[in-house]
C-alpha cells in the first residue's frame, strides 16, 4: 500500500476516484484492479439499494443533518448494532439510516427528583471516554461536576475527559468548516465558559493533524536514506494524545540515536531513552547525554534533518 501511495499512481489521470471524501480514502476494488491491469474501468452502480453501506458523511446527508448530529445518532443501539467497519471506516446500511427513529431517552432520575440513576458507579478508566461521550451527546452543557456525580470519578479525571472530547469534536468542526474554536463550540452547543481549555487544545489538535503530512514525509526520507531496515516507512507515534509532539523510532543498526522527537515549538531532537522519549522534568531537555538538537523550526526541511542525523553516525 505504501509503495502504491509513493508511486503517485493514485493521482494519475484515469485512476478511479475514491468512494468517500473522509480522512481515510476508500476505493472500489474492482475498479482499481481493472485500472492496474490496463482494462476498462467498470462503472459504479447508479441505483440505490437498501443494503448499500453509507459512511458518516453519506448517512448525515441522507438524514439531512450535520455529520456531528449523526455522530450522536449513531450511538443509538438500534443503529450501532448494524455498524460495519470497511477499511477501518464506520458504515451503516442505507435502510437503517433511512428508517431509524430515535429511541426515547430514559429518565436519569426517579420521581422527578433525587440523584440520577447510576450515581457513584465506578467506571473503569478505559471505559470512561465512551461513557462521557454519551453523556456529552445527551447534554452538551454537562460539567465536570456532573460527570463526577454520574460516574463516581475524581473531578480532575472528569474534567480531563470532557476537555479531550470537546477538543476533538471542536477540531473536527474547525477542520471541516474553517471556523474558529469559539464558533465550533457554539455550533456544538458548548457553553463559552466551559470551553476555554478545550478551545486551546482543539487548535493544537488541528495543527497536529496538519503536521501529519510533513511528519510522514520525514519518515519516508529517513527510510529512503537507510535509517530503517523495515520494508516500509516507520510510523509516527503521538504519545499521550499530544497532537503537537511526535516520536519516530528508527531501527538502523548504526544509529546511535534510535529515537527522534519532534515538537511543534522546538523542531527535532534525539531522545536519551526509548522508554521515556519525551524526558522527565523539562519538557524540552537541553543537549546532553543522548540528547542532540538536530533541526529547529516548526517544519524544517527533511533533507536538513537527514544531514544532521547523518553527522551523528
Amino acid at each position: 500500500m505504501q509503495t502504491l501511495i509513493n508511486s503517485g499512481r493514485l493521482k494519475a489521470e484515469g485512476f478511479p476516484a475514491p468512494l468517500s471524501g473522509g480522512r481515510t480514502r476508500l476505493y472500489d476494488g474492482e475498479q482499481v484492479d481493472a485500472y492496474l491491469a490496463g482494462h476498462p474501468v467498470p462503472a459504479l452502480p447508479t441505483a440505490d439499494d437498501d443494503d448499500d453501506l453509507l459512511d458518516r458523511q453519506e448517512a448525515a446527508a441522507l438524514r439531512g443533518m450535520d455529520p456531528q448530529a449523526w455522530d450522536r445518532r449513531k450511538k443509538d443501539p438500534a443503529v450501532h448494532e448494524h455498524m460495519v467497519l470497511v477499511g477501518g471506516v464506520e458504515h451503516w446500511p442505507r435502510h437503517i439510516v433511512r428508517d431509524h427513529t430515535p429511541t426515547p431517552r430514559r429518565s436519569t432520575g426517579t420521581g422527578g427528583g433525587g440523584r440520577p440513576t447510576g450515581v457513584g458507579d465506578q467506571v473503569p478508566r478505559d471505559q470512561l471516554p465512551a461513557r462521557v461521550a454519551q453523556l456529552l451527546d445527551d447534554d452538551p452543557t454537562v460539567t465536570a461536576a456532573g460527570v463526577t456525580d454520574r460516574f463516581g470519578v475524581h473531578r480532575n479525571t472528569a474534567q480531563a475527559a470532557l476537555t479531550a472530547l470537546r477538543a476533538e469534536r471542536m477540531a473536527d468542526v474547525m477542520e471541516q468548516r474553517g471556523v474558529t474554536a469559539a464558533q465550533a463550540a457554539a455550533e456544538l452547543g458548548y457553553p463559552a465558559g466551559l470551553t476555554r481549555r478545550a478551545g486551546i487544545r482543539a487548535a493544537a489538535v488541528l495543527r497536529g493533524r496538519q503536521a501529519r503530512t510533513y511528519l510522514a514525509e520525514v519518515a519516508r526520507a529517513l527510510h529512503a536514506c537507510g535509517w530503517t531496515t523495515t520494508d516500509t516507512s516507520p510510523a509516527v507515534q503521538h504519545p499521550e494524545n499530544d497532537e503537537c509532539v511526535a516520536v519516530l523510532v528508527l531501527d538502523s543498526p548504526t544509529a546511535p540515536a534510535a529515537v527522534l522527537v519532534w515538537s511543534e515549538r522546538h523542531g527535532w531532537r534525539t531522545a536519551a531513552s526509548r522508554r521515556h522519549p519525551l524526558g522527565r522534568g523539562a519538557a524540552w531537555p537541553p543537549p546532553g547525554p543522548g540528547v542532540r538538537h538536530l533541526a529547529t523550526g516548526t517544519t524544517p526541511d527533511p533533507a536538513d534533518l537527514v544531514k544532521a542525523l547523518d553527522s551523528t553516525r
